[in-house]
């Protein structure tokens, strides 16, 4: 991808599938130039000229039954993008992240008081990219993943069962892949009148490659394969379609969903060799899951 002439570019495109067993999709995903009116914006792309309130990435999975869970992630992710765009614009662009996810929370909260819908729920993972930064925020389990340097790491934590019971020694990551908990999480999107929403600062270097994915993908393919599956393929095009294909060749059981985003331009700094990734990764905000454990829901 070429960035010659722009201060910072985003190549993003997405996917999102069934899967091989659900009737129904519940899964989706946005990508969104948030420096446009919405109102009279076209749909353009894959290629992004980051203007001055970024770039938007977000994908979410939906939860509920019937169709409820299809409403609660498509009504996040279009709540998300109605706030940052309107009541959550401020200067601070994480501030607006943090802002418009917990009031997408709300809306939904609102809409799941509906007969039809009560009980139905949605994980959220959520990448403004403005200048050199990516400014993160996540609730529930899906994930943010960012290669660089041929390696790929995890930006988000699971807000989950597992995870809590990996992080107190009790089971092994291995363990947790085979538990009868792995589908547990912590919190989602119209659980809770409020969500503790994950926070992470990333300052980008040219070339970083942002992963973003529901469950139904990192249940059935392990990180390594991503990165090699990005790696290798000829296009982010293409490794969206591979990725959807080794997930549903392994079962298919949930709906699949990925957003792949490659930034580059002018304002990027190449990564440097004696610098370590952790030393561009700030943490905001983490999830404390000793408050809303109560709420555990089965994604």
């Amino acid at each position: 991808m070429s960035g010659a002439g722009s201060a910072v570019i985003v190549y993003a495109v997405g996917v999102t599938d069934a899967g091989r067993v659900r009737p129904t999709n519940e899964d989706g995903f946005v990508i969104a130039d948030m420096s446009v009116d919405m109102a009279t914006a076209t749909l353009r792309g894959p290629r992004f000229n980051v203007g001055s309130r970024g770039i938007l990435l977000a994908v979410s999975d939906g939860m509920g039954g019937a169709e409820a869970g299809e409403v609660a992630s498509a009504l996040a992710l279009e709540s998300l993008r109605e706030h940052l765009d309107e009541s959550c614009r401020a200067s601070d662009i994480m501030q607006s992240v943090k802002c418009a996810v917990e009031a997408a929370n709300r809306d939904v909260v609102v809409a799941a008081r509906e007969p039809s819908q009560v009980g139905m729920g949605a994980t959220l993972v959520a990448v403004v990219v403005h200048r050199a930064l990516a400014h993160i925020a996540s609730v529930g389990d899906s994930r943010v993943y960012l290669i660089r340097d041929a390696e790929i790491r995890q930006l988000t934590k699971d807000q989950s069962y597992v995870e809590v019971l990996i992080g107190a020694g009790v089971i092994t990551r291995e363990e947790a892949l085979t538990s009868p908990y792995r589908n547990v999480i912590l919190q989602a999107m119209g659980q809770r009148d409020t969500v503790m929403v994950a926070l992470v600062r990333l300052t980008l270097r040219l070339g970083d490659v942002l992963l973003l994915c529901t469950d139904g993908l990192s249940n059935k393919v392990a990180d390594d394969e991503m990165l090699r599956v990005v790696s290798e393929s000829a296009s982010h095009e293409q490794a969206c379609v591979r990725l959807v294909q080794l997930a549903n060749a392994r079962g298919g059981e949930d709906n699949i969903t990925l957003v792949i985003a490659e930034v580059a331009g002018l304002e990027l700094a190449k990564p440097a060799s004696s610098e370590a990734v952790t030393g561009t990764i700030e943490v905001v905000q983490e999830f404390d899951p000793s408050k809303p454990i109560a709420d555990a829901r089965r994604s």
